[in-house]
């Protein structure tokens, strides 16, 4: 095999990754595009694939030998993924389940990993494994987040004297959703720069 040959075929895998990194952002903006539209019909189906996935995992003590804390976190994780989508679309980054799903997720990951470094499973059943199991559900709950911006309010939470419902929820709440917390973060991290005034 020449050398032109062999430079050209590392050349065409940058091209296939550039390629498929396009298509997966544009995949996500387009999924996000329909969460933002259909918030009540992402709820249902982000519930559907929450449900099935904990049948999976009871479907999983049966068939297959996974150590009992492996499911339990799992099956713990998803439960709190249900309790997170009561509040769909918004989803406070703030609050105790979020970050009991972050965490159970980074556990389930180790003990996952650590499951499969013991046990001799093919590349094909770990990866169905961690796609259905772990990343779906946080993955559409990722998805989602953008839905919190487009969403107007539809009741009034606190009464007010002379507000009408709009006006009242972007004065009186201070929102919590992940744009706003990276928003801060970028503020309190990054230095500004002063304009020069001439």
């Amino acid at each position: 095999m020449g050398f032109a040959l062999y430079l050209l075929s590392y050349v065409s895998i940058l091209v296939h990754i550039c390629f498929v990194t396009i298509s997966f952002a544009a995949g996500l903006y387009y999924i996000s595009e329909i969460v933002e539209e259909y918030t009540e019909k992402a709820k249902k189906a982000i519930k559907l694939i929450t449900i099935v996935t904990i049948v999976i995992y009871l479907l999983l003590i049966i068939s297959e030998e996974f150590t009992w804390t492996l499911i339990i976190c799992g099956v713990l994780a998803h439960f709190i993924h249900l309790a997170i989508l009561r509040n769909f679309p918004n989803i406070k980054i703030l609050s105790i389940e979020f970050w009991s799903a972050v965490i159970l997720l980074l556990l389930n990951h180790y003990l996952a990993y650590k499951h499969f470094q013991e046990v001799y499973y093919s590349l094909s059943e770990i990866l169905g494994y961690f796609t259905l199991c772990l990343w779906l559900v946080p993955f559409s709950l990722f998805v989602s987040l953008s839905a919190n911006d487009q969403v107007l309010p539809s009741y009034q939470e606190v009464p007010s004297n002379d507000n009408d419902v709009v006006t009242n929820y972007f004065s009186s709440r201070k929102r919590q959703n992940l744009l706003n917390f990276f928003k801060s973060a970028k503020s309190s991290v990054l230095p500004t720069r002063s304009k020069k005034s001439f």
